[in-house]
């Protein structure tokens, strides 16, 4: 072997043996375990039980629009709060606080969190109380055990990924393309929408990517803020693992969500290199 070559490789055995014992390796247990029975037969059957009943259909689209709303919502949020800290604020200081204040949650569990929006969004909660108070509602509104009430968690616990992952592409931007784009007489809102969105679309497409994957995935908040009305499929996969043990129908939910959420970010990767070649 080359000895230029035997560092490098040196260098990736470490990672690659991580990958694949700890990525890899379950990731073929799930699949096999989905395609066989509880007599070890290889068989579609988990499949035809999962695809061919209508009520993990509902499931399916229960968990993929909140994904999906999680996304957009985040990404209008995302979107002015990353510029605002890019292009607004010019004190050094202030942003290095700014972002602090961003990630400091992401330190905190999930479970703590979605506990906490718990007692806002409970009937008795500081939401409800202050909207009571200022005479906006005439009774209390039902936010938990609602796909709304999931929302506001998930925006809550994802919004920083959007946020960093667009306030990096803002701040790597040319500043030299906005000034020639006002030199041709073009107004901010032609600049943003024909100069600043398309240059920045890589970071945009990435924020989603994120918060859509963790958002589909996702297993305390909906189980917190659902109170067990509403369900996904990472609550029918915890249960089928943890409380039913049928690992083969658990695998077969497992697989058919992996397989969806790869298509949505594959579809979201075609749309944002067909917008970066034209």
């Amino acid at each position: 072997m080359n000895r230029g070559l035997r560092m490098p490789l040196a260098m990736l055995a470490a990672p690659l043996a991580f990958f694949v014992a700890f990525f890899l390796a379950p990731l073929a247990v799930v699949i096999l375990a989905s395609l066989s029975d509880t007599a070890n037969a290889w068989t579609l059957e988990q499949y035809v039980r999962v695809l061919a009943d209508r009520y993990h259909w509902e499931v399916i689209l229960v968990t993929f629009r909140i994904a999906c709303l999680t996304t957009l919502v985040s990404l209008l949020l995302g979107y002015p709060l990353a510029w605002y800290l890019t292009r607004m604020v010019r004190w050094r200081a202030w942003r290095r606080v700014c972002v602090i204040l961003l990630v400091v949650p992401m330190f905190t569990s999930n479970i703590v969190r979605s506990f906490g929006w718990m007692v806002l969004l409970g009937r008795k909660g500081l939401l409800n109380q202050t909207l009571l108070d200022g005479g906006l509602i005439d009774r209390p509104l039902r936010l938990l055990g609602t796909e709304t009430g999931i929302l506001i968690g998930m925006v809550y616990v994802l919004l920083p990924f959007m946020v960093l992952a667009i306030g990096n592409a803002l701040s790597r931007l040319d500043a030299s393309h906005e000034l020639a784009s006002a030199d041709l007489g073009a107004p901010p809102r032609a600049t943003f929408f024909h100069v600043i969105l398309p240059l920045t679309l890589p970071g945009v497409i990435s924020g989603c990517i994120m918060v859509f994957t963790l958002a589909v995935s996702a297993y305390v908040t909906p189980a917190l803020l659902s109170g067990g009305r509403i369900s996904v499929l990472s609550m029918l996969i915890f249960q089928q693992y943890s409380s039913v043990f049928d690992f083969h129908y658990g695998g077969a939910l497992s697989v058919v969500l992996l397989i969806f959420t790869l298509v949505m970010v594959g579809f979201a990767g075609r749309i944002g290199r067909t917008r970066g070649d034209a």
